[in-house]
């Protein structure tokens, strides 16, 4: 039975999504071990979307059951009208349900994503929106100079070679500096980056003016809701893994996949080391530093500490993840 009228019947406008959602999934379940810093990093992935998005947009964060201080945090920022779409999943679904999600249900007409530990320089939104007025039928933009394998952006070289407007290049056309800058955020080795570094061609494509590496990365980006919506539903049998896929249905389908040659965003990991000293300027924070090593790292030096060390990590971890259910 409805006793009255619904006073919401008389409401006559009601506000309309930004042409921009930005998302962001995160997932810290505790505050040690590997996430012990790992809400220091997600506080400042946040602090620069509303310091340094200087076109309109909305906030979407995709929590995927992450330990209550966290929950709190994101549960404020949202009552401060921070976050306008705030999705608290009862358990941890993944990166990629938490996309389907995303890509789906976000109102924007473009999805900007990020991992949880992406810090934003200013102007970084603005930029790589740009891109789609510049290029056409545009999958994907990461706001950064990166290298990635020719194979899942072979639509976009095909698409340079056949414009005569276009140039292609190809080479070491990635500075050594820019490539390391992002590979010791990933924990690699310097050694190993070089080798890397040294064994990998990049590829740019210069168009109307704009310089522009092709490929684009997973841990941050841009696309237009529609297109992404294409690759729907992604399939999710791991917490991680199985990126690749949108990747490569993009490329099938013809789309462009694109890397800005200035630094629009930074990758941070799971800690933020130099970056409150050094980064926020958008200078390189990555020093080739040396620091004193404890009597553990001492230990670690030797493999079978070190096997045994991860074995007693992934189980700890494995049996703190299933407690939480």
């Amino acid at each position: 039975m409805r006793v009255g009228r619904n006073p919401a019947k008389s409401i006559k406008h009601v506000p309309q999504p930004a042409k921009v959602t930005v998302a962001v999934v995160t997932y810290i379940p505790a505050l040690a071990g590997y996430y012990a810093h790992s809400l220091d990093v997600l506080k400042v992935c946040l602090e620069s979307i509303w310091d340094n998005t200087n076109i309109p947009y909305d906030l979407m964060v995709f929590d995927n059951a992450s330990c209550q201080e966290v929950r709190e945090y994101l549960v404020g920022a949202r009552d401060a009208g921070n976050i306008q779409y705030l999705i608290l999943s009862e358990g941890n679904i993944g990166k990629l349900e938490a996309w389907n999600f995303i890509f789906g249900a976000a109102p924007g007409e473009f999805i900007a994503y990020a991992d949880s530990d992406i810090y934003h320089y200013p102007g970084w939104l603005a930029t790589q929106v740009e891109v789609f007025d510049t290029f056409p039928k545009v999958g994907m933009v990461t706001g950064m100079p990166l290298w990635t394998p020719e194979e899942f952006s072979t639509s976009t070289i095909q698409w340079a070679q056949d414009n005569p407007d276009v140039r292609l290049m190809r080479g070491q056309l990635l500075s050594w500096e820019d490539y390391w800058r992002h590979a010791r955020s990933l924990g690699t080795s310097m050694a190993e980056a070089r080798s890397q570094y040294d064994e990998n061609e990049s590829v740019q494509i210069v168009y109307q003016g704009k310089e522009y590496y092709v490929g684009a990365g997973h841990f941050q980006f841009v696309a237009k809701r529609s297109v992404l919506q294409e690759a729907l539903p992604i399939p999710s049998e791991r917490l991680y893994g199985g990126d690749r896929f949108l990747d490569i249905k993009l490329n099938d389908e013809g789309y462009l996949r694109l890397s800005t040659p200035d630094w629009l965003i930074q990758h941070l990991g799971n800690a933020l080391g130099e970056f409150d000293k050094i980064a926020r300027d958008g200078k390189s924070f990555f020093k080739n530093t040396k620091t004193k090593k404890s009597s553990l790292a001492w230990f670690l030096k030797f493999k079978v500490f070190r096997m045994i060390a991860w074995k007693l990590y992934n189980w700890l971890f494995e049996v703190l993840h299933n407690a939480k259910r």
